[in-house]
């Protein structure tokens, strides 16, 4: 009797599970409702997610939606459908079991997670190093670390509360506002607004997810510290003074942040249409899967890549450039990624680019009409007060505040980084005092450092003579005035250090003295100013570009005036005949 009733509630349950079966079937197949296959696999998700629109290597009708989100496809409610579901599929704490699956991008996922987008390795090494917690700047650290512990160190502090916001771990969405569009791995720079819509729907539609990455997404990250990214497309930003006043009213022109900014001329590859990944690889960008300690260890391109003729498109790390093709006529073509359309890429100028005097100037120092200068980083902690960790997204001790003596874009000082002649900026001059629980001094120092940086403002036109050899603060020294007095420079500074606690700082913009003393520490071991002959050889061509200001003169191109020039300058004549000798860049000195 027993095991006929064990039968009869096996037949009532297989009876059952065949009734749910049949009706799923059939609800699925109803009018107005949407049965889909995907690779063979029901997609339920289809059945209320319609009308869904993404670029063809990403069609709902090729992958579905739960080979990006997750979640339950087989499932006919809400609630057990989205069970599990990712709203961020290129969020990299879950990219492993989204983008990064076989048959996807595997390969990928572990190369961005060691890149320096993904670890930030170089910032954070290098602050620590700045500020005396670490002996040298090549600590391998990475944000993931951080967002797991929680180290006691003041850099450490400083950076998860006013820097973390520009890394591929962080979620999109976490924050209010600008910062919120920042991060979510992949999708930092892969996501876009369905270019098929028009903009005032693209928001409440699904991304269209692109390889072709608009610039806009590299400025979300890219417009703070060196802001290349701002840069690059002719943005500096001012003063807070709100300049340009118009009609009596601050100006419009703003940044994120509420930060007032002018047009300047933009980069001459933005202005023929040319996007950032145009020239940058994948391989820079993502990485290769090796973590890199700084970011010239991860990139592969420099100007000579494309503008050469020798082999044209060709990396330092050995890739080829498919965007770069050589005609048969001899000319070389470059085609941008997001429209399609030929650039063509001249060549450096003959007789001047490749003038032998110039041999150790990189393009940038000639061609980068002006470079963003943010000089003297007040920096304070208050540990009466509380901050919110951008890592952890909780409020802990110590309120971070920051400002600056001044900023400036005009007249960008060179230096030389591993042999070559750069542009440099203030890398860190962070002035930076502390206050205890009860809000009160307790401690203070300062790090001044220049830093080597290509500014993204590439002119056709170079900058003259003139403007690095008679220019003090091109120099380096700062502004003021140099003259020539009995055979030896001297140079009267304009500028003035700030007084700390711990002492008076160097004149913001010196990075060296006119005998060639370094005033500020170079960002890497073979970064350094100009040393003192260097300086007396470049001022004296200065003393000779009123009258012989073209490259071809033969005072420049004589094998014997040049050694002369090279070895044992002529003496400059001191009287009456000389007391022009002493210039300032606004003023003109005769031979």
């Amino acid at each position: 009797m027993k095991k006929h009733a064990n039968s009869l509630v096996a037949l009532a349950l297989l009876l059952m599970l065949a009734a749910f079966l049949i009706f799923r079937e059939n609800i699925t197949k109803r009018p107005g409702r949407l049965y889909e296959t995907v690779n063979g696999r029901v997609e339920m998700c289809l059945s209320c997610h319609k009308g869904v629109e993404l670029n063809p290597a990403h069609d709902v009708k090729v992958i579905g939606c739960s080979s990006c989100h997750l979640g339950d496809p087989l499932a006919i409610s809400k609630a057990k459908a989205h069970k599990g579901i990712v709203k961020n599929p290129g969020d990299l704490r879950v990219v492993d079991r989204t983008c990064g699956v076989n048959g996807c991008h595997a390969i990928h996922v572990p190369e961005v997670k060691n890149s320096l987008m993904a670890t930030n390795r170089g910032i954070i090494a290098t602050l620590r190093y700045y500020w005396g917690e670490a002996p040298n700047q090549n600590g391998d650290y990475s944000v993931k670390q951080l967002m797991d512990s929680h180290e006691d160190s003041l850099a450490l502090d400083y950076y998860r509360k006013l820097c973390a916001t520009c890394h591929l771990w962080k979620r999109k969405g976490d924050l209010p506002g600008f910062f919120g569009e920042k991060g979510g791995g992949c999708s930092a720079c892969h996501y876009e607004g369905n270019p098929n819509l028009p903009p005032a729907k693209r928001k409440k539609a699904h991304p269209w997810i692109d390889k072709k990455v608009p610039i806009k997404n590299c400025v979300r990250c890219h417009n703070r510290s060196g802001r290349i990214g701002i840069s690059y497309t002719g943005i500096y930003e001012s003063e807070g003074s709100g300049a340009p006043i118009k009609n009596g009213k601050l100006s419009t022109q703003r940044l994120p942040g509420n930060r007032f900014y002018l047009k300047l001329p933009p980069d001459i590859h933005y202005k023929k249409g040319m996007a950032c990944i145009d020239c940058h690889t994948r391989r820079e960008i993502m990485g290769d899967g090796k973590r890199y300690a700084h970011f010239e260890d991860q990139l592969e391109i420099s100007c000579t890549t494309c503008h050469q003729r020798r082999d044209p498109g060709l990396t330092r790390k050995g890739d080829r450039l498919p965007q770069i093709k050589v005609e048969k006529d001899g000319r070389i073509i470059l085609t941008d990624k997001l429209h399609g359309k030929k650039h063509l890429v001249k060549q450096p100028l003959a007789g001047v680019c490749d003038f032998k005097g110039h041999r150790r100037l990189s393009c940038q120092a000639c061609h980068s009409a002006w470079v963003p200068q943010c000089y003297g980083c007040h920096v304070k902690r208050d540990l009466s007060e509380t901050h919110l960790d951008k890592l952890t997204l909780k409020k802990t001790p110590g309120w971070w505040e920051e400002g600056r003596s001044y900023i400036r874009y005009e007249q960008p000082a060179l230096g030389i980084w591993a042999g070559r002649v750069m542009p440099v900026t203030p890398g860190c001059q962070d002035i930076v005092t502390l206050k205890d629980k009860k809000g009160k001094f307790s401690g203070s120092f300062y790090s001044f450092t220049m830093a080597a940086i290509d500014p993204h403002t590439t002119q056709a036109r170079a900058r003259s003579c003139s403007a690095c050899h008679r220019s003090p603060k091109t120099l380096g020294l700062g502004r003021g005035t140099v003259w020539l007095e009995k055979g030896k420079w001297h140079f009267d500074s304009a500028s003035e250090g700030i007084k700390t606690p711990t002492g008076e700082t160097p004149p913001l913009d010196a990075f060296v003295t006119i005998d060639g003393k370094a005033l500020q520490k170079g960002f890497r071991p073979d970064m350094r100013p100009f040393n003192r002959r260097e300086l007396d050889r470049i001022l004296r061509v200065g003393l000779c570009l009123p009258c012989h200001n073209q490259v071809s003169d033969p005072i420049y191109n004589s094998g014997k005036r040049k050694k002369k020039m090279d070895n044992k300058m002529p003496p400059i004549t001191e009287g009456k005949a000389s007391l022009q000798v002493r210039y300032t860049p606004s003023r003109a000195a005769g031979c």
